[in-house]
This record gives C-alpha cells, sequence and structure tokens, in this order.
C-alpha cells in the first residue's frame, strides 16, 4: 500500500538526532534556539544571536502554538475569533481553550481557503481575532483582512515556503503559527512554531511556553520544544526549497493525468506559489473512487475529515457542504519515489478513465 502521508528523513536527520542524543542535553535547550533563529531567517524576519530577543517561538505543537497566540492577543470569554469550517478541530479546541467563542466562515471554491466576503459578514464587536489557514499548500486571500483594525493569525501548517505576492506566508499578520507534524511540510514528530515581528507578543509567548523558575505564579503552560525535535526540525528546515520543489514536480504529473481525464487540477492562483502539501481535486462518487483507489494499493483520502459546522449541526455553509462531498487527496510527498509517483499516477489514470466519478 502506497500510504497518502509518510514523513522524509535520511541520513543528516539520523546524526543531527543521535549528536543531541550523545550530548545528554535533551530537553529545552541550545539547539531549540537554533532552530527558532533558523527558521526566523527562513521566514525572513529579523533574527537574533541570543534566544531572548528571537522573533520565534518553538513549542510542543501547532495546537499549543495557536493557543499561546491568542491568550498572547488578550483573548477570552466573551471574545470571538473566526475561523473557517473547512479545517481541521484544532483551530476550535485552540479557541475554547482560552474562553472565547469560535465564529465559523464559509470557504471559496477555487483554492478551498476561507471565504472573504463571508467573514466580513460575520464581525461583530466581539470579534477579538481571525485565523486564516492557507490550505493545502497555498495562501488564501488576506489583502483586505489586512485592512481591519482586528489581530490577523495566519494558520500556517500545510503553506510553510509558499509566498504571497513574493513574500513568504506567515510574515502578513499579527503571528503566524506552524506545525511540524510527522507528516507536515517538515517534521520533528510533534511540535509547532510562533513568528511574530511583535516583540511584545513574543516575549509573552515565550513567557507562558513553560511555567518553572518563574518570579510570578501566573498561569503558564508545559508547551516547551526539545532539543531531539529541535535537531531534527534543522535538519529538515535546510532541505524545505527541495521539498517544495518535489512536490511541484510530482504535482505537474498528477495535473497531466487530470486533463487526460477531463478533470481540471487544483487550482494555482496567479499572484502566489502552491506548494502542494495536499494535491486536492473533485469528484461527485468520492466514496467510490477511494475504495477503488485503495483496493487497488494506493490510500487516498478526504482532505478535511468533517467540517466543524457538521460536528455541531449548523445550517448554510454552502460552498463547504459542496466541497468536502466532493474533494479527494491523493499521495504527494518528497518521499515518494520516482516508482511510486508513475505507480500512483497510471493507476489514478486508468480509475477515472474506466469509471465515471463525475456525472455532470
Amino acid at each position: 500500500m502506497i500510504p497518502h502521508s509518510r514523513p522524509f528523513l535520511d541520513d543528516e536527520d539520523y546524526r543531527g538526532v543521535l549528536d543531541v542524543l550523545k550530548s545528554g542535553q535533551l530537553v529545552q535547550g541550545e539547539m531549540v534556539a537554533a532552530f527558532e533563529e533558523a527558521f526566523c531567517r527562513e521566514m525572513d524576519l529579523p533574527g537574533a544571536i541570543t534566544l531572548s530577543s528571537s522573533h520565534a517561538v518553538a513549542v510542543s505543537s501547532g495546537t499549543a502554538a495557536l493557543h499561546l497566540t491568542l491568550l498572547a492577543l488578550g483573548v477570552g470569554t466573551g471574545d470571538e475569533v473566526i475561523i473557517p469550517s473547512y479545517v481541521c478541530t484544532a483551530l476550535w479546541h485552540a479557541v475554547c481553550y482560552t474562553g472565547a467563542t469560535p465564529v465559523l466562515a464559509d470557504i471559496e471554491g477555487e483554492a478551498f481557503n476561507i471565504s472573504v466576503p463571508d467573514l466580513l459578514s460575520r464581525l461583530s464587536n466581539n470579534t477579538k481575532a481571525i485565523i486564516v489557514p492557507h490550505m493545502f499548500g497555498q495562501s488564501a486571500d488576506i489583502e483586505d483582512l489586512l485592512k481591519l483594525d482586528i489581530p490577523l493569525i495566519e494558520d500556517c501548517a500545510q503553506s510553510l515556503g509558499c509566498n504571497y505576492r513574493a513574500l513568504p506566508t506567515g510574515t502578513f499578520g499579527a503571528a503566524a503559527i506552524f506545525s511540524f507534524f510527522a507528516t507536515k511540510v517538515i517534521a520533528t514528530g510533534e511540535g509547532g512554531m510562533v513568528v511574530s515581528r511583535d516583540d511584545h507578543l513574543i516575549d509573552k509567548i515565550r513567557n507562558m511556553r513553560d511555567y518553572d523558575e518563574k518570579e510570578t505564579l501566573a498561569t503558564r503552560f508545559n508547551y516547551k520544544l526539545t532539543d531531539l525535535q529541535a535537531a531534527l526540525g534543522m535538519s529538515q528546515l535546510k532541505k524545505l526549497p527541495d521539498f517544495i520543489a518535489r512536490r511541484q514536480d510530482i504535482a505537474r504529473h498528477y495535473d497531466r493525468v487530470l486533463r487526460g481525464a477531463d478533470l481540471p487540477p487544483p487550482v494555482k492562483k496567479h499572484d502566489r506559489d502552491h506548494s502542494y502539501f495536499r494535491y486536492v481535486f473533485l469528484l461527485d462518487s468520492t466514496d467510490r473512487f477511494l475504495a477503488d483507489m485503495s483496493r487497488q494499493g494506493v490510500s487516498c483520502r478526504k482532505p478535511v475529515f468533517r467540517p466543524l459546522h457538521d460536528y455541531l449541526g449548523l445550517t448554510g455553509f454552502e460552498v463547504t457542504n459542496l466541497i468536502w462531498r466532493r474533494a479527494v487527496s491523493v499521495p504527494i510527498y518528497p518521499g515518494l519515489t520516482d516508482e511510486e509517483v508513475e505507480t500512483v499516477a497510471s493507476l489514478l489514470s486508468n480509475t477515472l478513465n474506466r469509471h465515471r466519478y463525475n456525472e455532470e
């Protein structure tokens, strides 16, 4: 079975982790600080020599990054935070951790990112922040949102290495969060990062990241990254351009397959990159397609398990409902061998051309 997702690990990754094991410094230490500084440079943010003045804070997960960012922005009980319905549940949980209320917005139907017009219609006097994920490796339309007097948090869990109008995603809002889960763009197993140009915000987040040896007894968290994970992150970060290039190369193979089956490939907007964290296209009979590919040894999936409004029994969200029903994702990651890419492409072509998954 060719899995839907798989991390890419090489000898450099193994050596980096082994060096930390040999050092005996396993928990948060100098390697975490070095990873933060390297990430700043990758994001074109002003880095620093010392840990205390870095513009990035490494934490234990993307969810932890989002939780701390919301708290640092002063989000709490009585506030509202706008998020898309078509997203993983981590955003919902992070908002709820603060005591605030998540307000769901619909998505647009091209790149499957949050719909700016729908989002604007959901603003209220209680809106304290907006979380905008850049879904599947392509930036959301955030230009109009930056004009609002409301903090914008970019969720770059799927868009590390992408640009919007020649600038990296994660450099537009009040802050940005990243995830380094095992199958994300770069992997540390579990892990996350917050980046921001706001020194005061970063200082707050760093202060809340761990609780020990503090002068006050304010509420803090055990959200530290370890040096073991940071060593893996450092090694993976060096390969980021190659990772993105490999995903884009695989996507070109799949584009040809879809066009041969008279299906449109994923939309790539002209003013931004697409890193193809997921290769997502639309069919009518998704369950049958997923079952057919699985029987042939290729694991494909729906890219979002279930939209948030469906969990809550809310109505509306017409575009989200449509995309959830029709979207499928096929394997695309740097660890796919050339032979595996050809296998997936061949089976995808044969399966799409043999059966009618679109009745329209």
